[in-house]
């Protein structure tokens, strides 16, 4: 059985699910596509082709490897997008939470069944249906679960829009000792630079203390200003509509010191460098076209 345990974002991991890129299926039509980094790529004819996204996921294989962590992989599904591993499911403490997402990705949670199965079952966790969540939106952080939500009347519109509150009512009612708190998500559906899809494509905390945030992800400036209160000013790394839009708050810790980050974020690597964190460069490029990077493909499963 796996023994889940997963209080934060940061500490040292020890076994993770990393999606595939094997089989990814055909380039999407533009009705297909779940988001506005998609279609942006599918309309220049720059969509990422599977043998480049293949090559990506197994450079950060390689770093895995290198650090003892043990990696879970999804059964491949033919011609099935199966790269967002963090979207199906998540883990806080010893439980792991089945996500609601579109309906049209359901097979995805189906090839994770083996890992589900290894989990004791009263630890396995299906929310009611009236919850939608996507694990990008939630971040266990100590005595915190940050989560990123949209309560717009127009929620339903929104093909963008993942986590709603009804999601955030259920979670804090599964772990009554932690404070939840949501933050309200700017979306869009066309225009990538003023959409942050999840949280994590907006936000995320490293290392013990420290944050990367890009403010315009947050629809809600008290929300943005209660996490530079909460992480301090000097902690916090500001990334622009550019950075936001290219993922670079989407990067990965395998530990408070070793952070996983593409290796054309050149400003924020040397920042994490200069503030003391190890950073492995990988490229992940090709992968980050479909609007999501390194945090969005991983669903840890077990950090000390």
């Amino acid at each position: 059985m796996l023994e889940l345990n997963i209080k934060n974002e940061t500490s040292r991991l020890r076994a993770v699910v990393l999606g595939t890129a094997k089989s990814n299926g055909p380039t999407p039509k533009i009705e297909d596509c779940y988001d506005p980094k998609s279609i942006q790529h599918v309309l220049a004819g720059t969509y990422p082709k599977e043998e480049d996204m293949i090559l990506e996921t197994e450079a950060v294989v390689a770093v895995f490897k290198k650090y003892g962590v043990d990696v879970y992989r999804p059964e491949v599904i033919t011609n099935c997008n199966q790269i967002f591993s963090r979207d199906i499911a998540f883990v806080i403490e010893d439980k792991i939470i089945r996500a609601n997402i579109l309906p049209n990705r359901e097979e995805e949670v189906e090839a994770i069944r083996p890992i589900w199965n290894k989990i004791k079952k009263e630890n396995r966790i299906i929310l009611p249906e009236a919850c939608h969540v996507e694990g990008g939106d939630v971040m266990p952080w100590n005595d915190y679960i940050f989560i990123g939500t949209y309560s717009g009347e127009d929620y339903p519109d929104l093909i963008t829009a993942r986590t709603n509150m009804n999601a955030v009512k259920a979670i804090q009612e599964l772990f009554p000792n932690k404070t939840v708190k949501a933050f309200e998500l700017r979306k869009s559906n066309t225009d990538p630079k003023e959409n942050a899809l999840h949280l994590d494509c907006c936000f995320q905390p490293i290392g013990n203390d420290k944050a990367i945030i890009h403010e315009n992800g947050f629809l809600v400036e008290s929300d943005y200003e209660w996490l530079i209160n909460f992480f301090g000013k000097d902690n916090v790394f500001e990334i622009t509509k550019e950075e936001m839009s290219n993922m670079n708050s989407n990067i990965f810790s395998i530990s408070e010191n070793v952070i996983i980050s593409e290796r054309s974020f050149t400003r924020l690597n040397k920042w994490l460098r200069q503030k003391g964190f190890t950073v492995e460069e990988v490229p992940y490029a090709e992968i980050g076209k479909q609007g999501g990077l390194l945090r969005c493909t991983t669903m840890p499963l077990i950090r000390d």
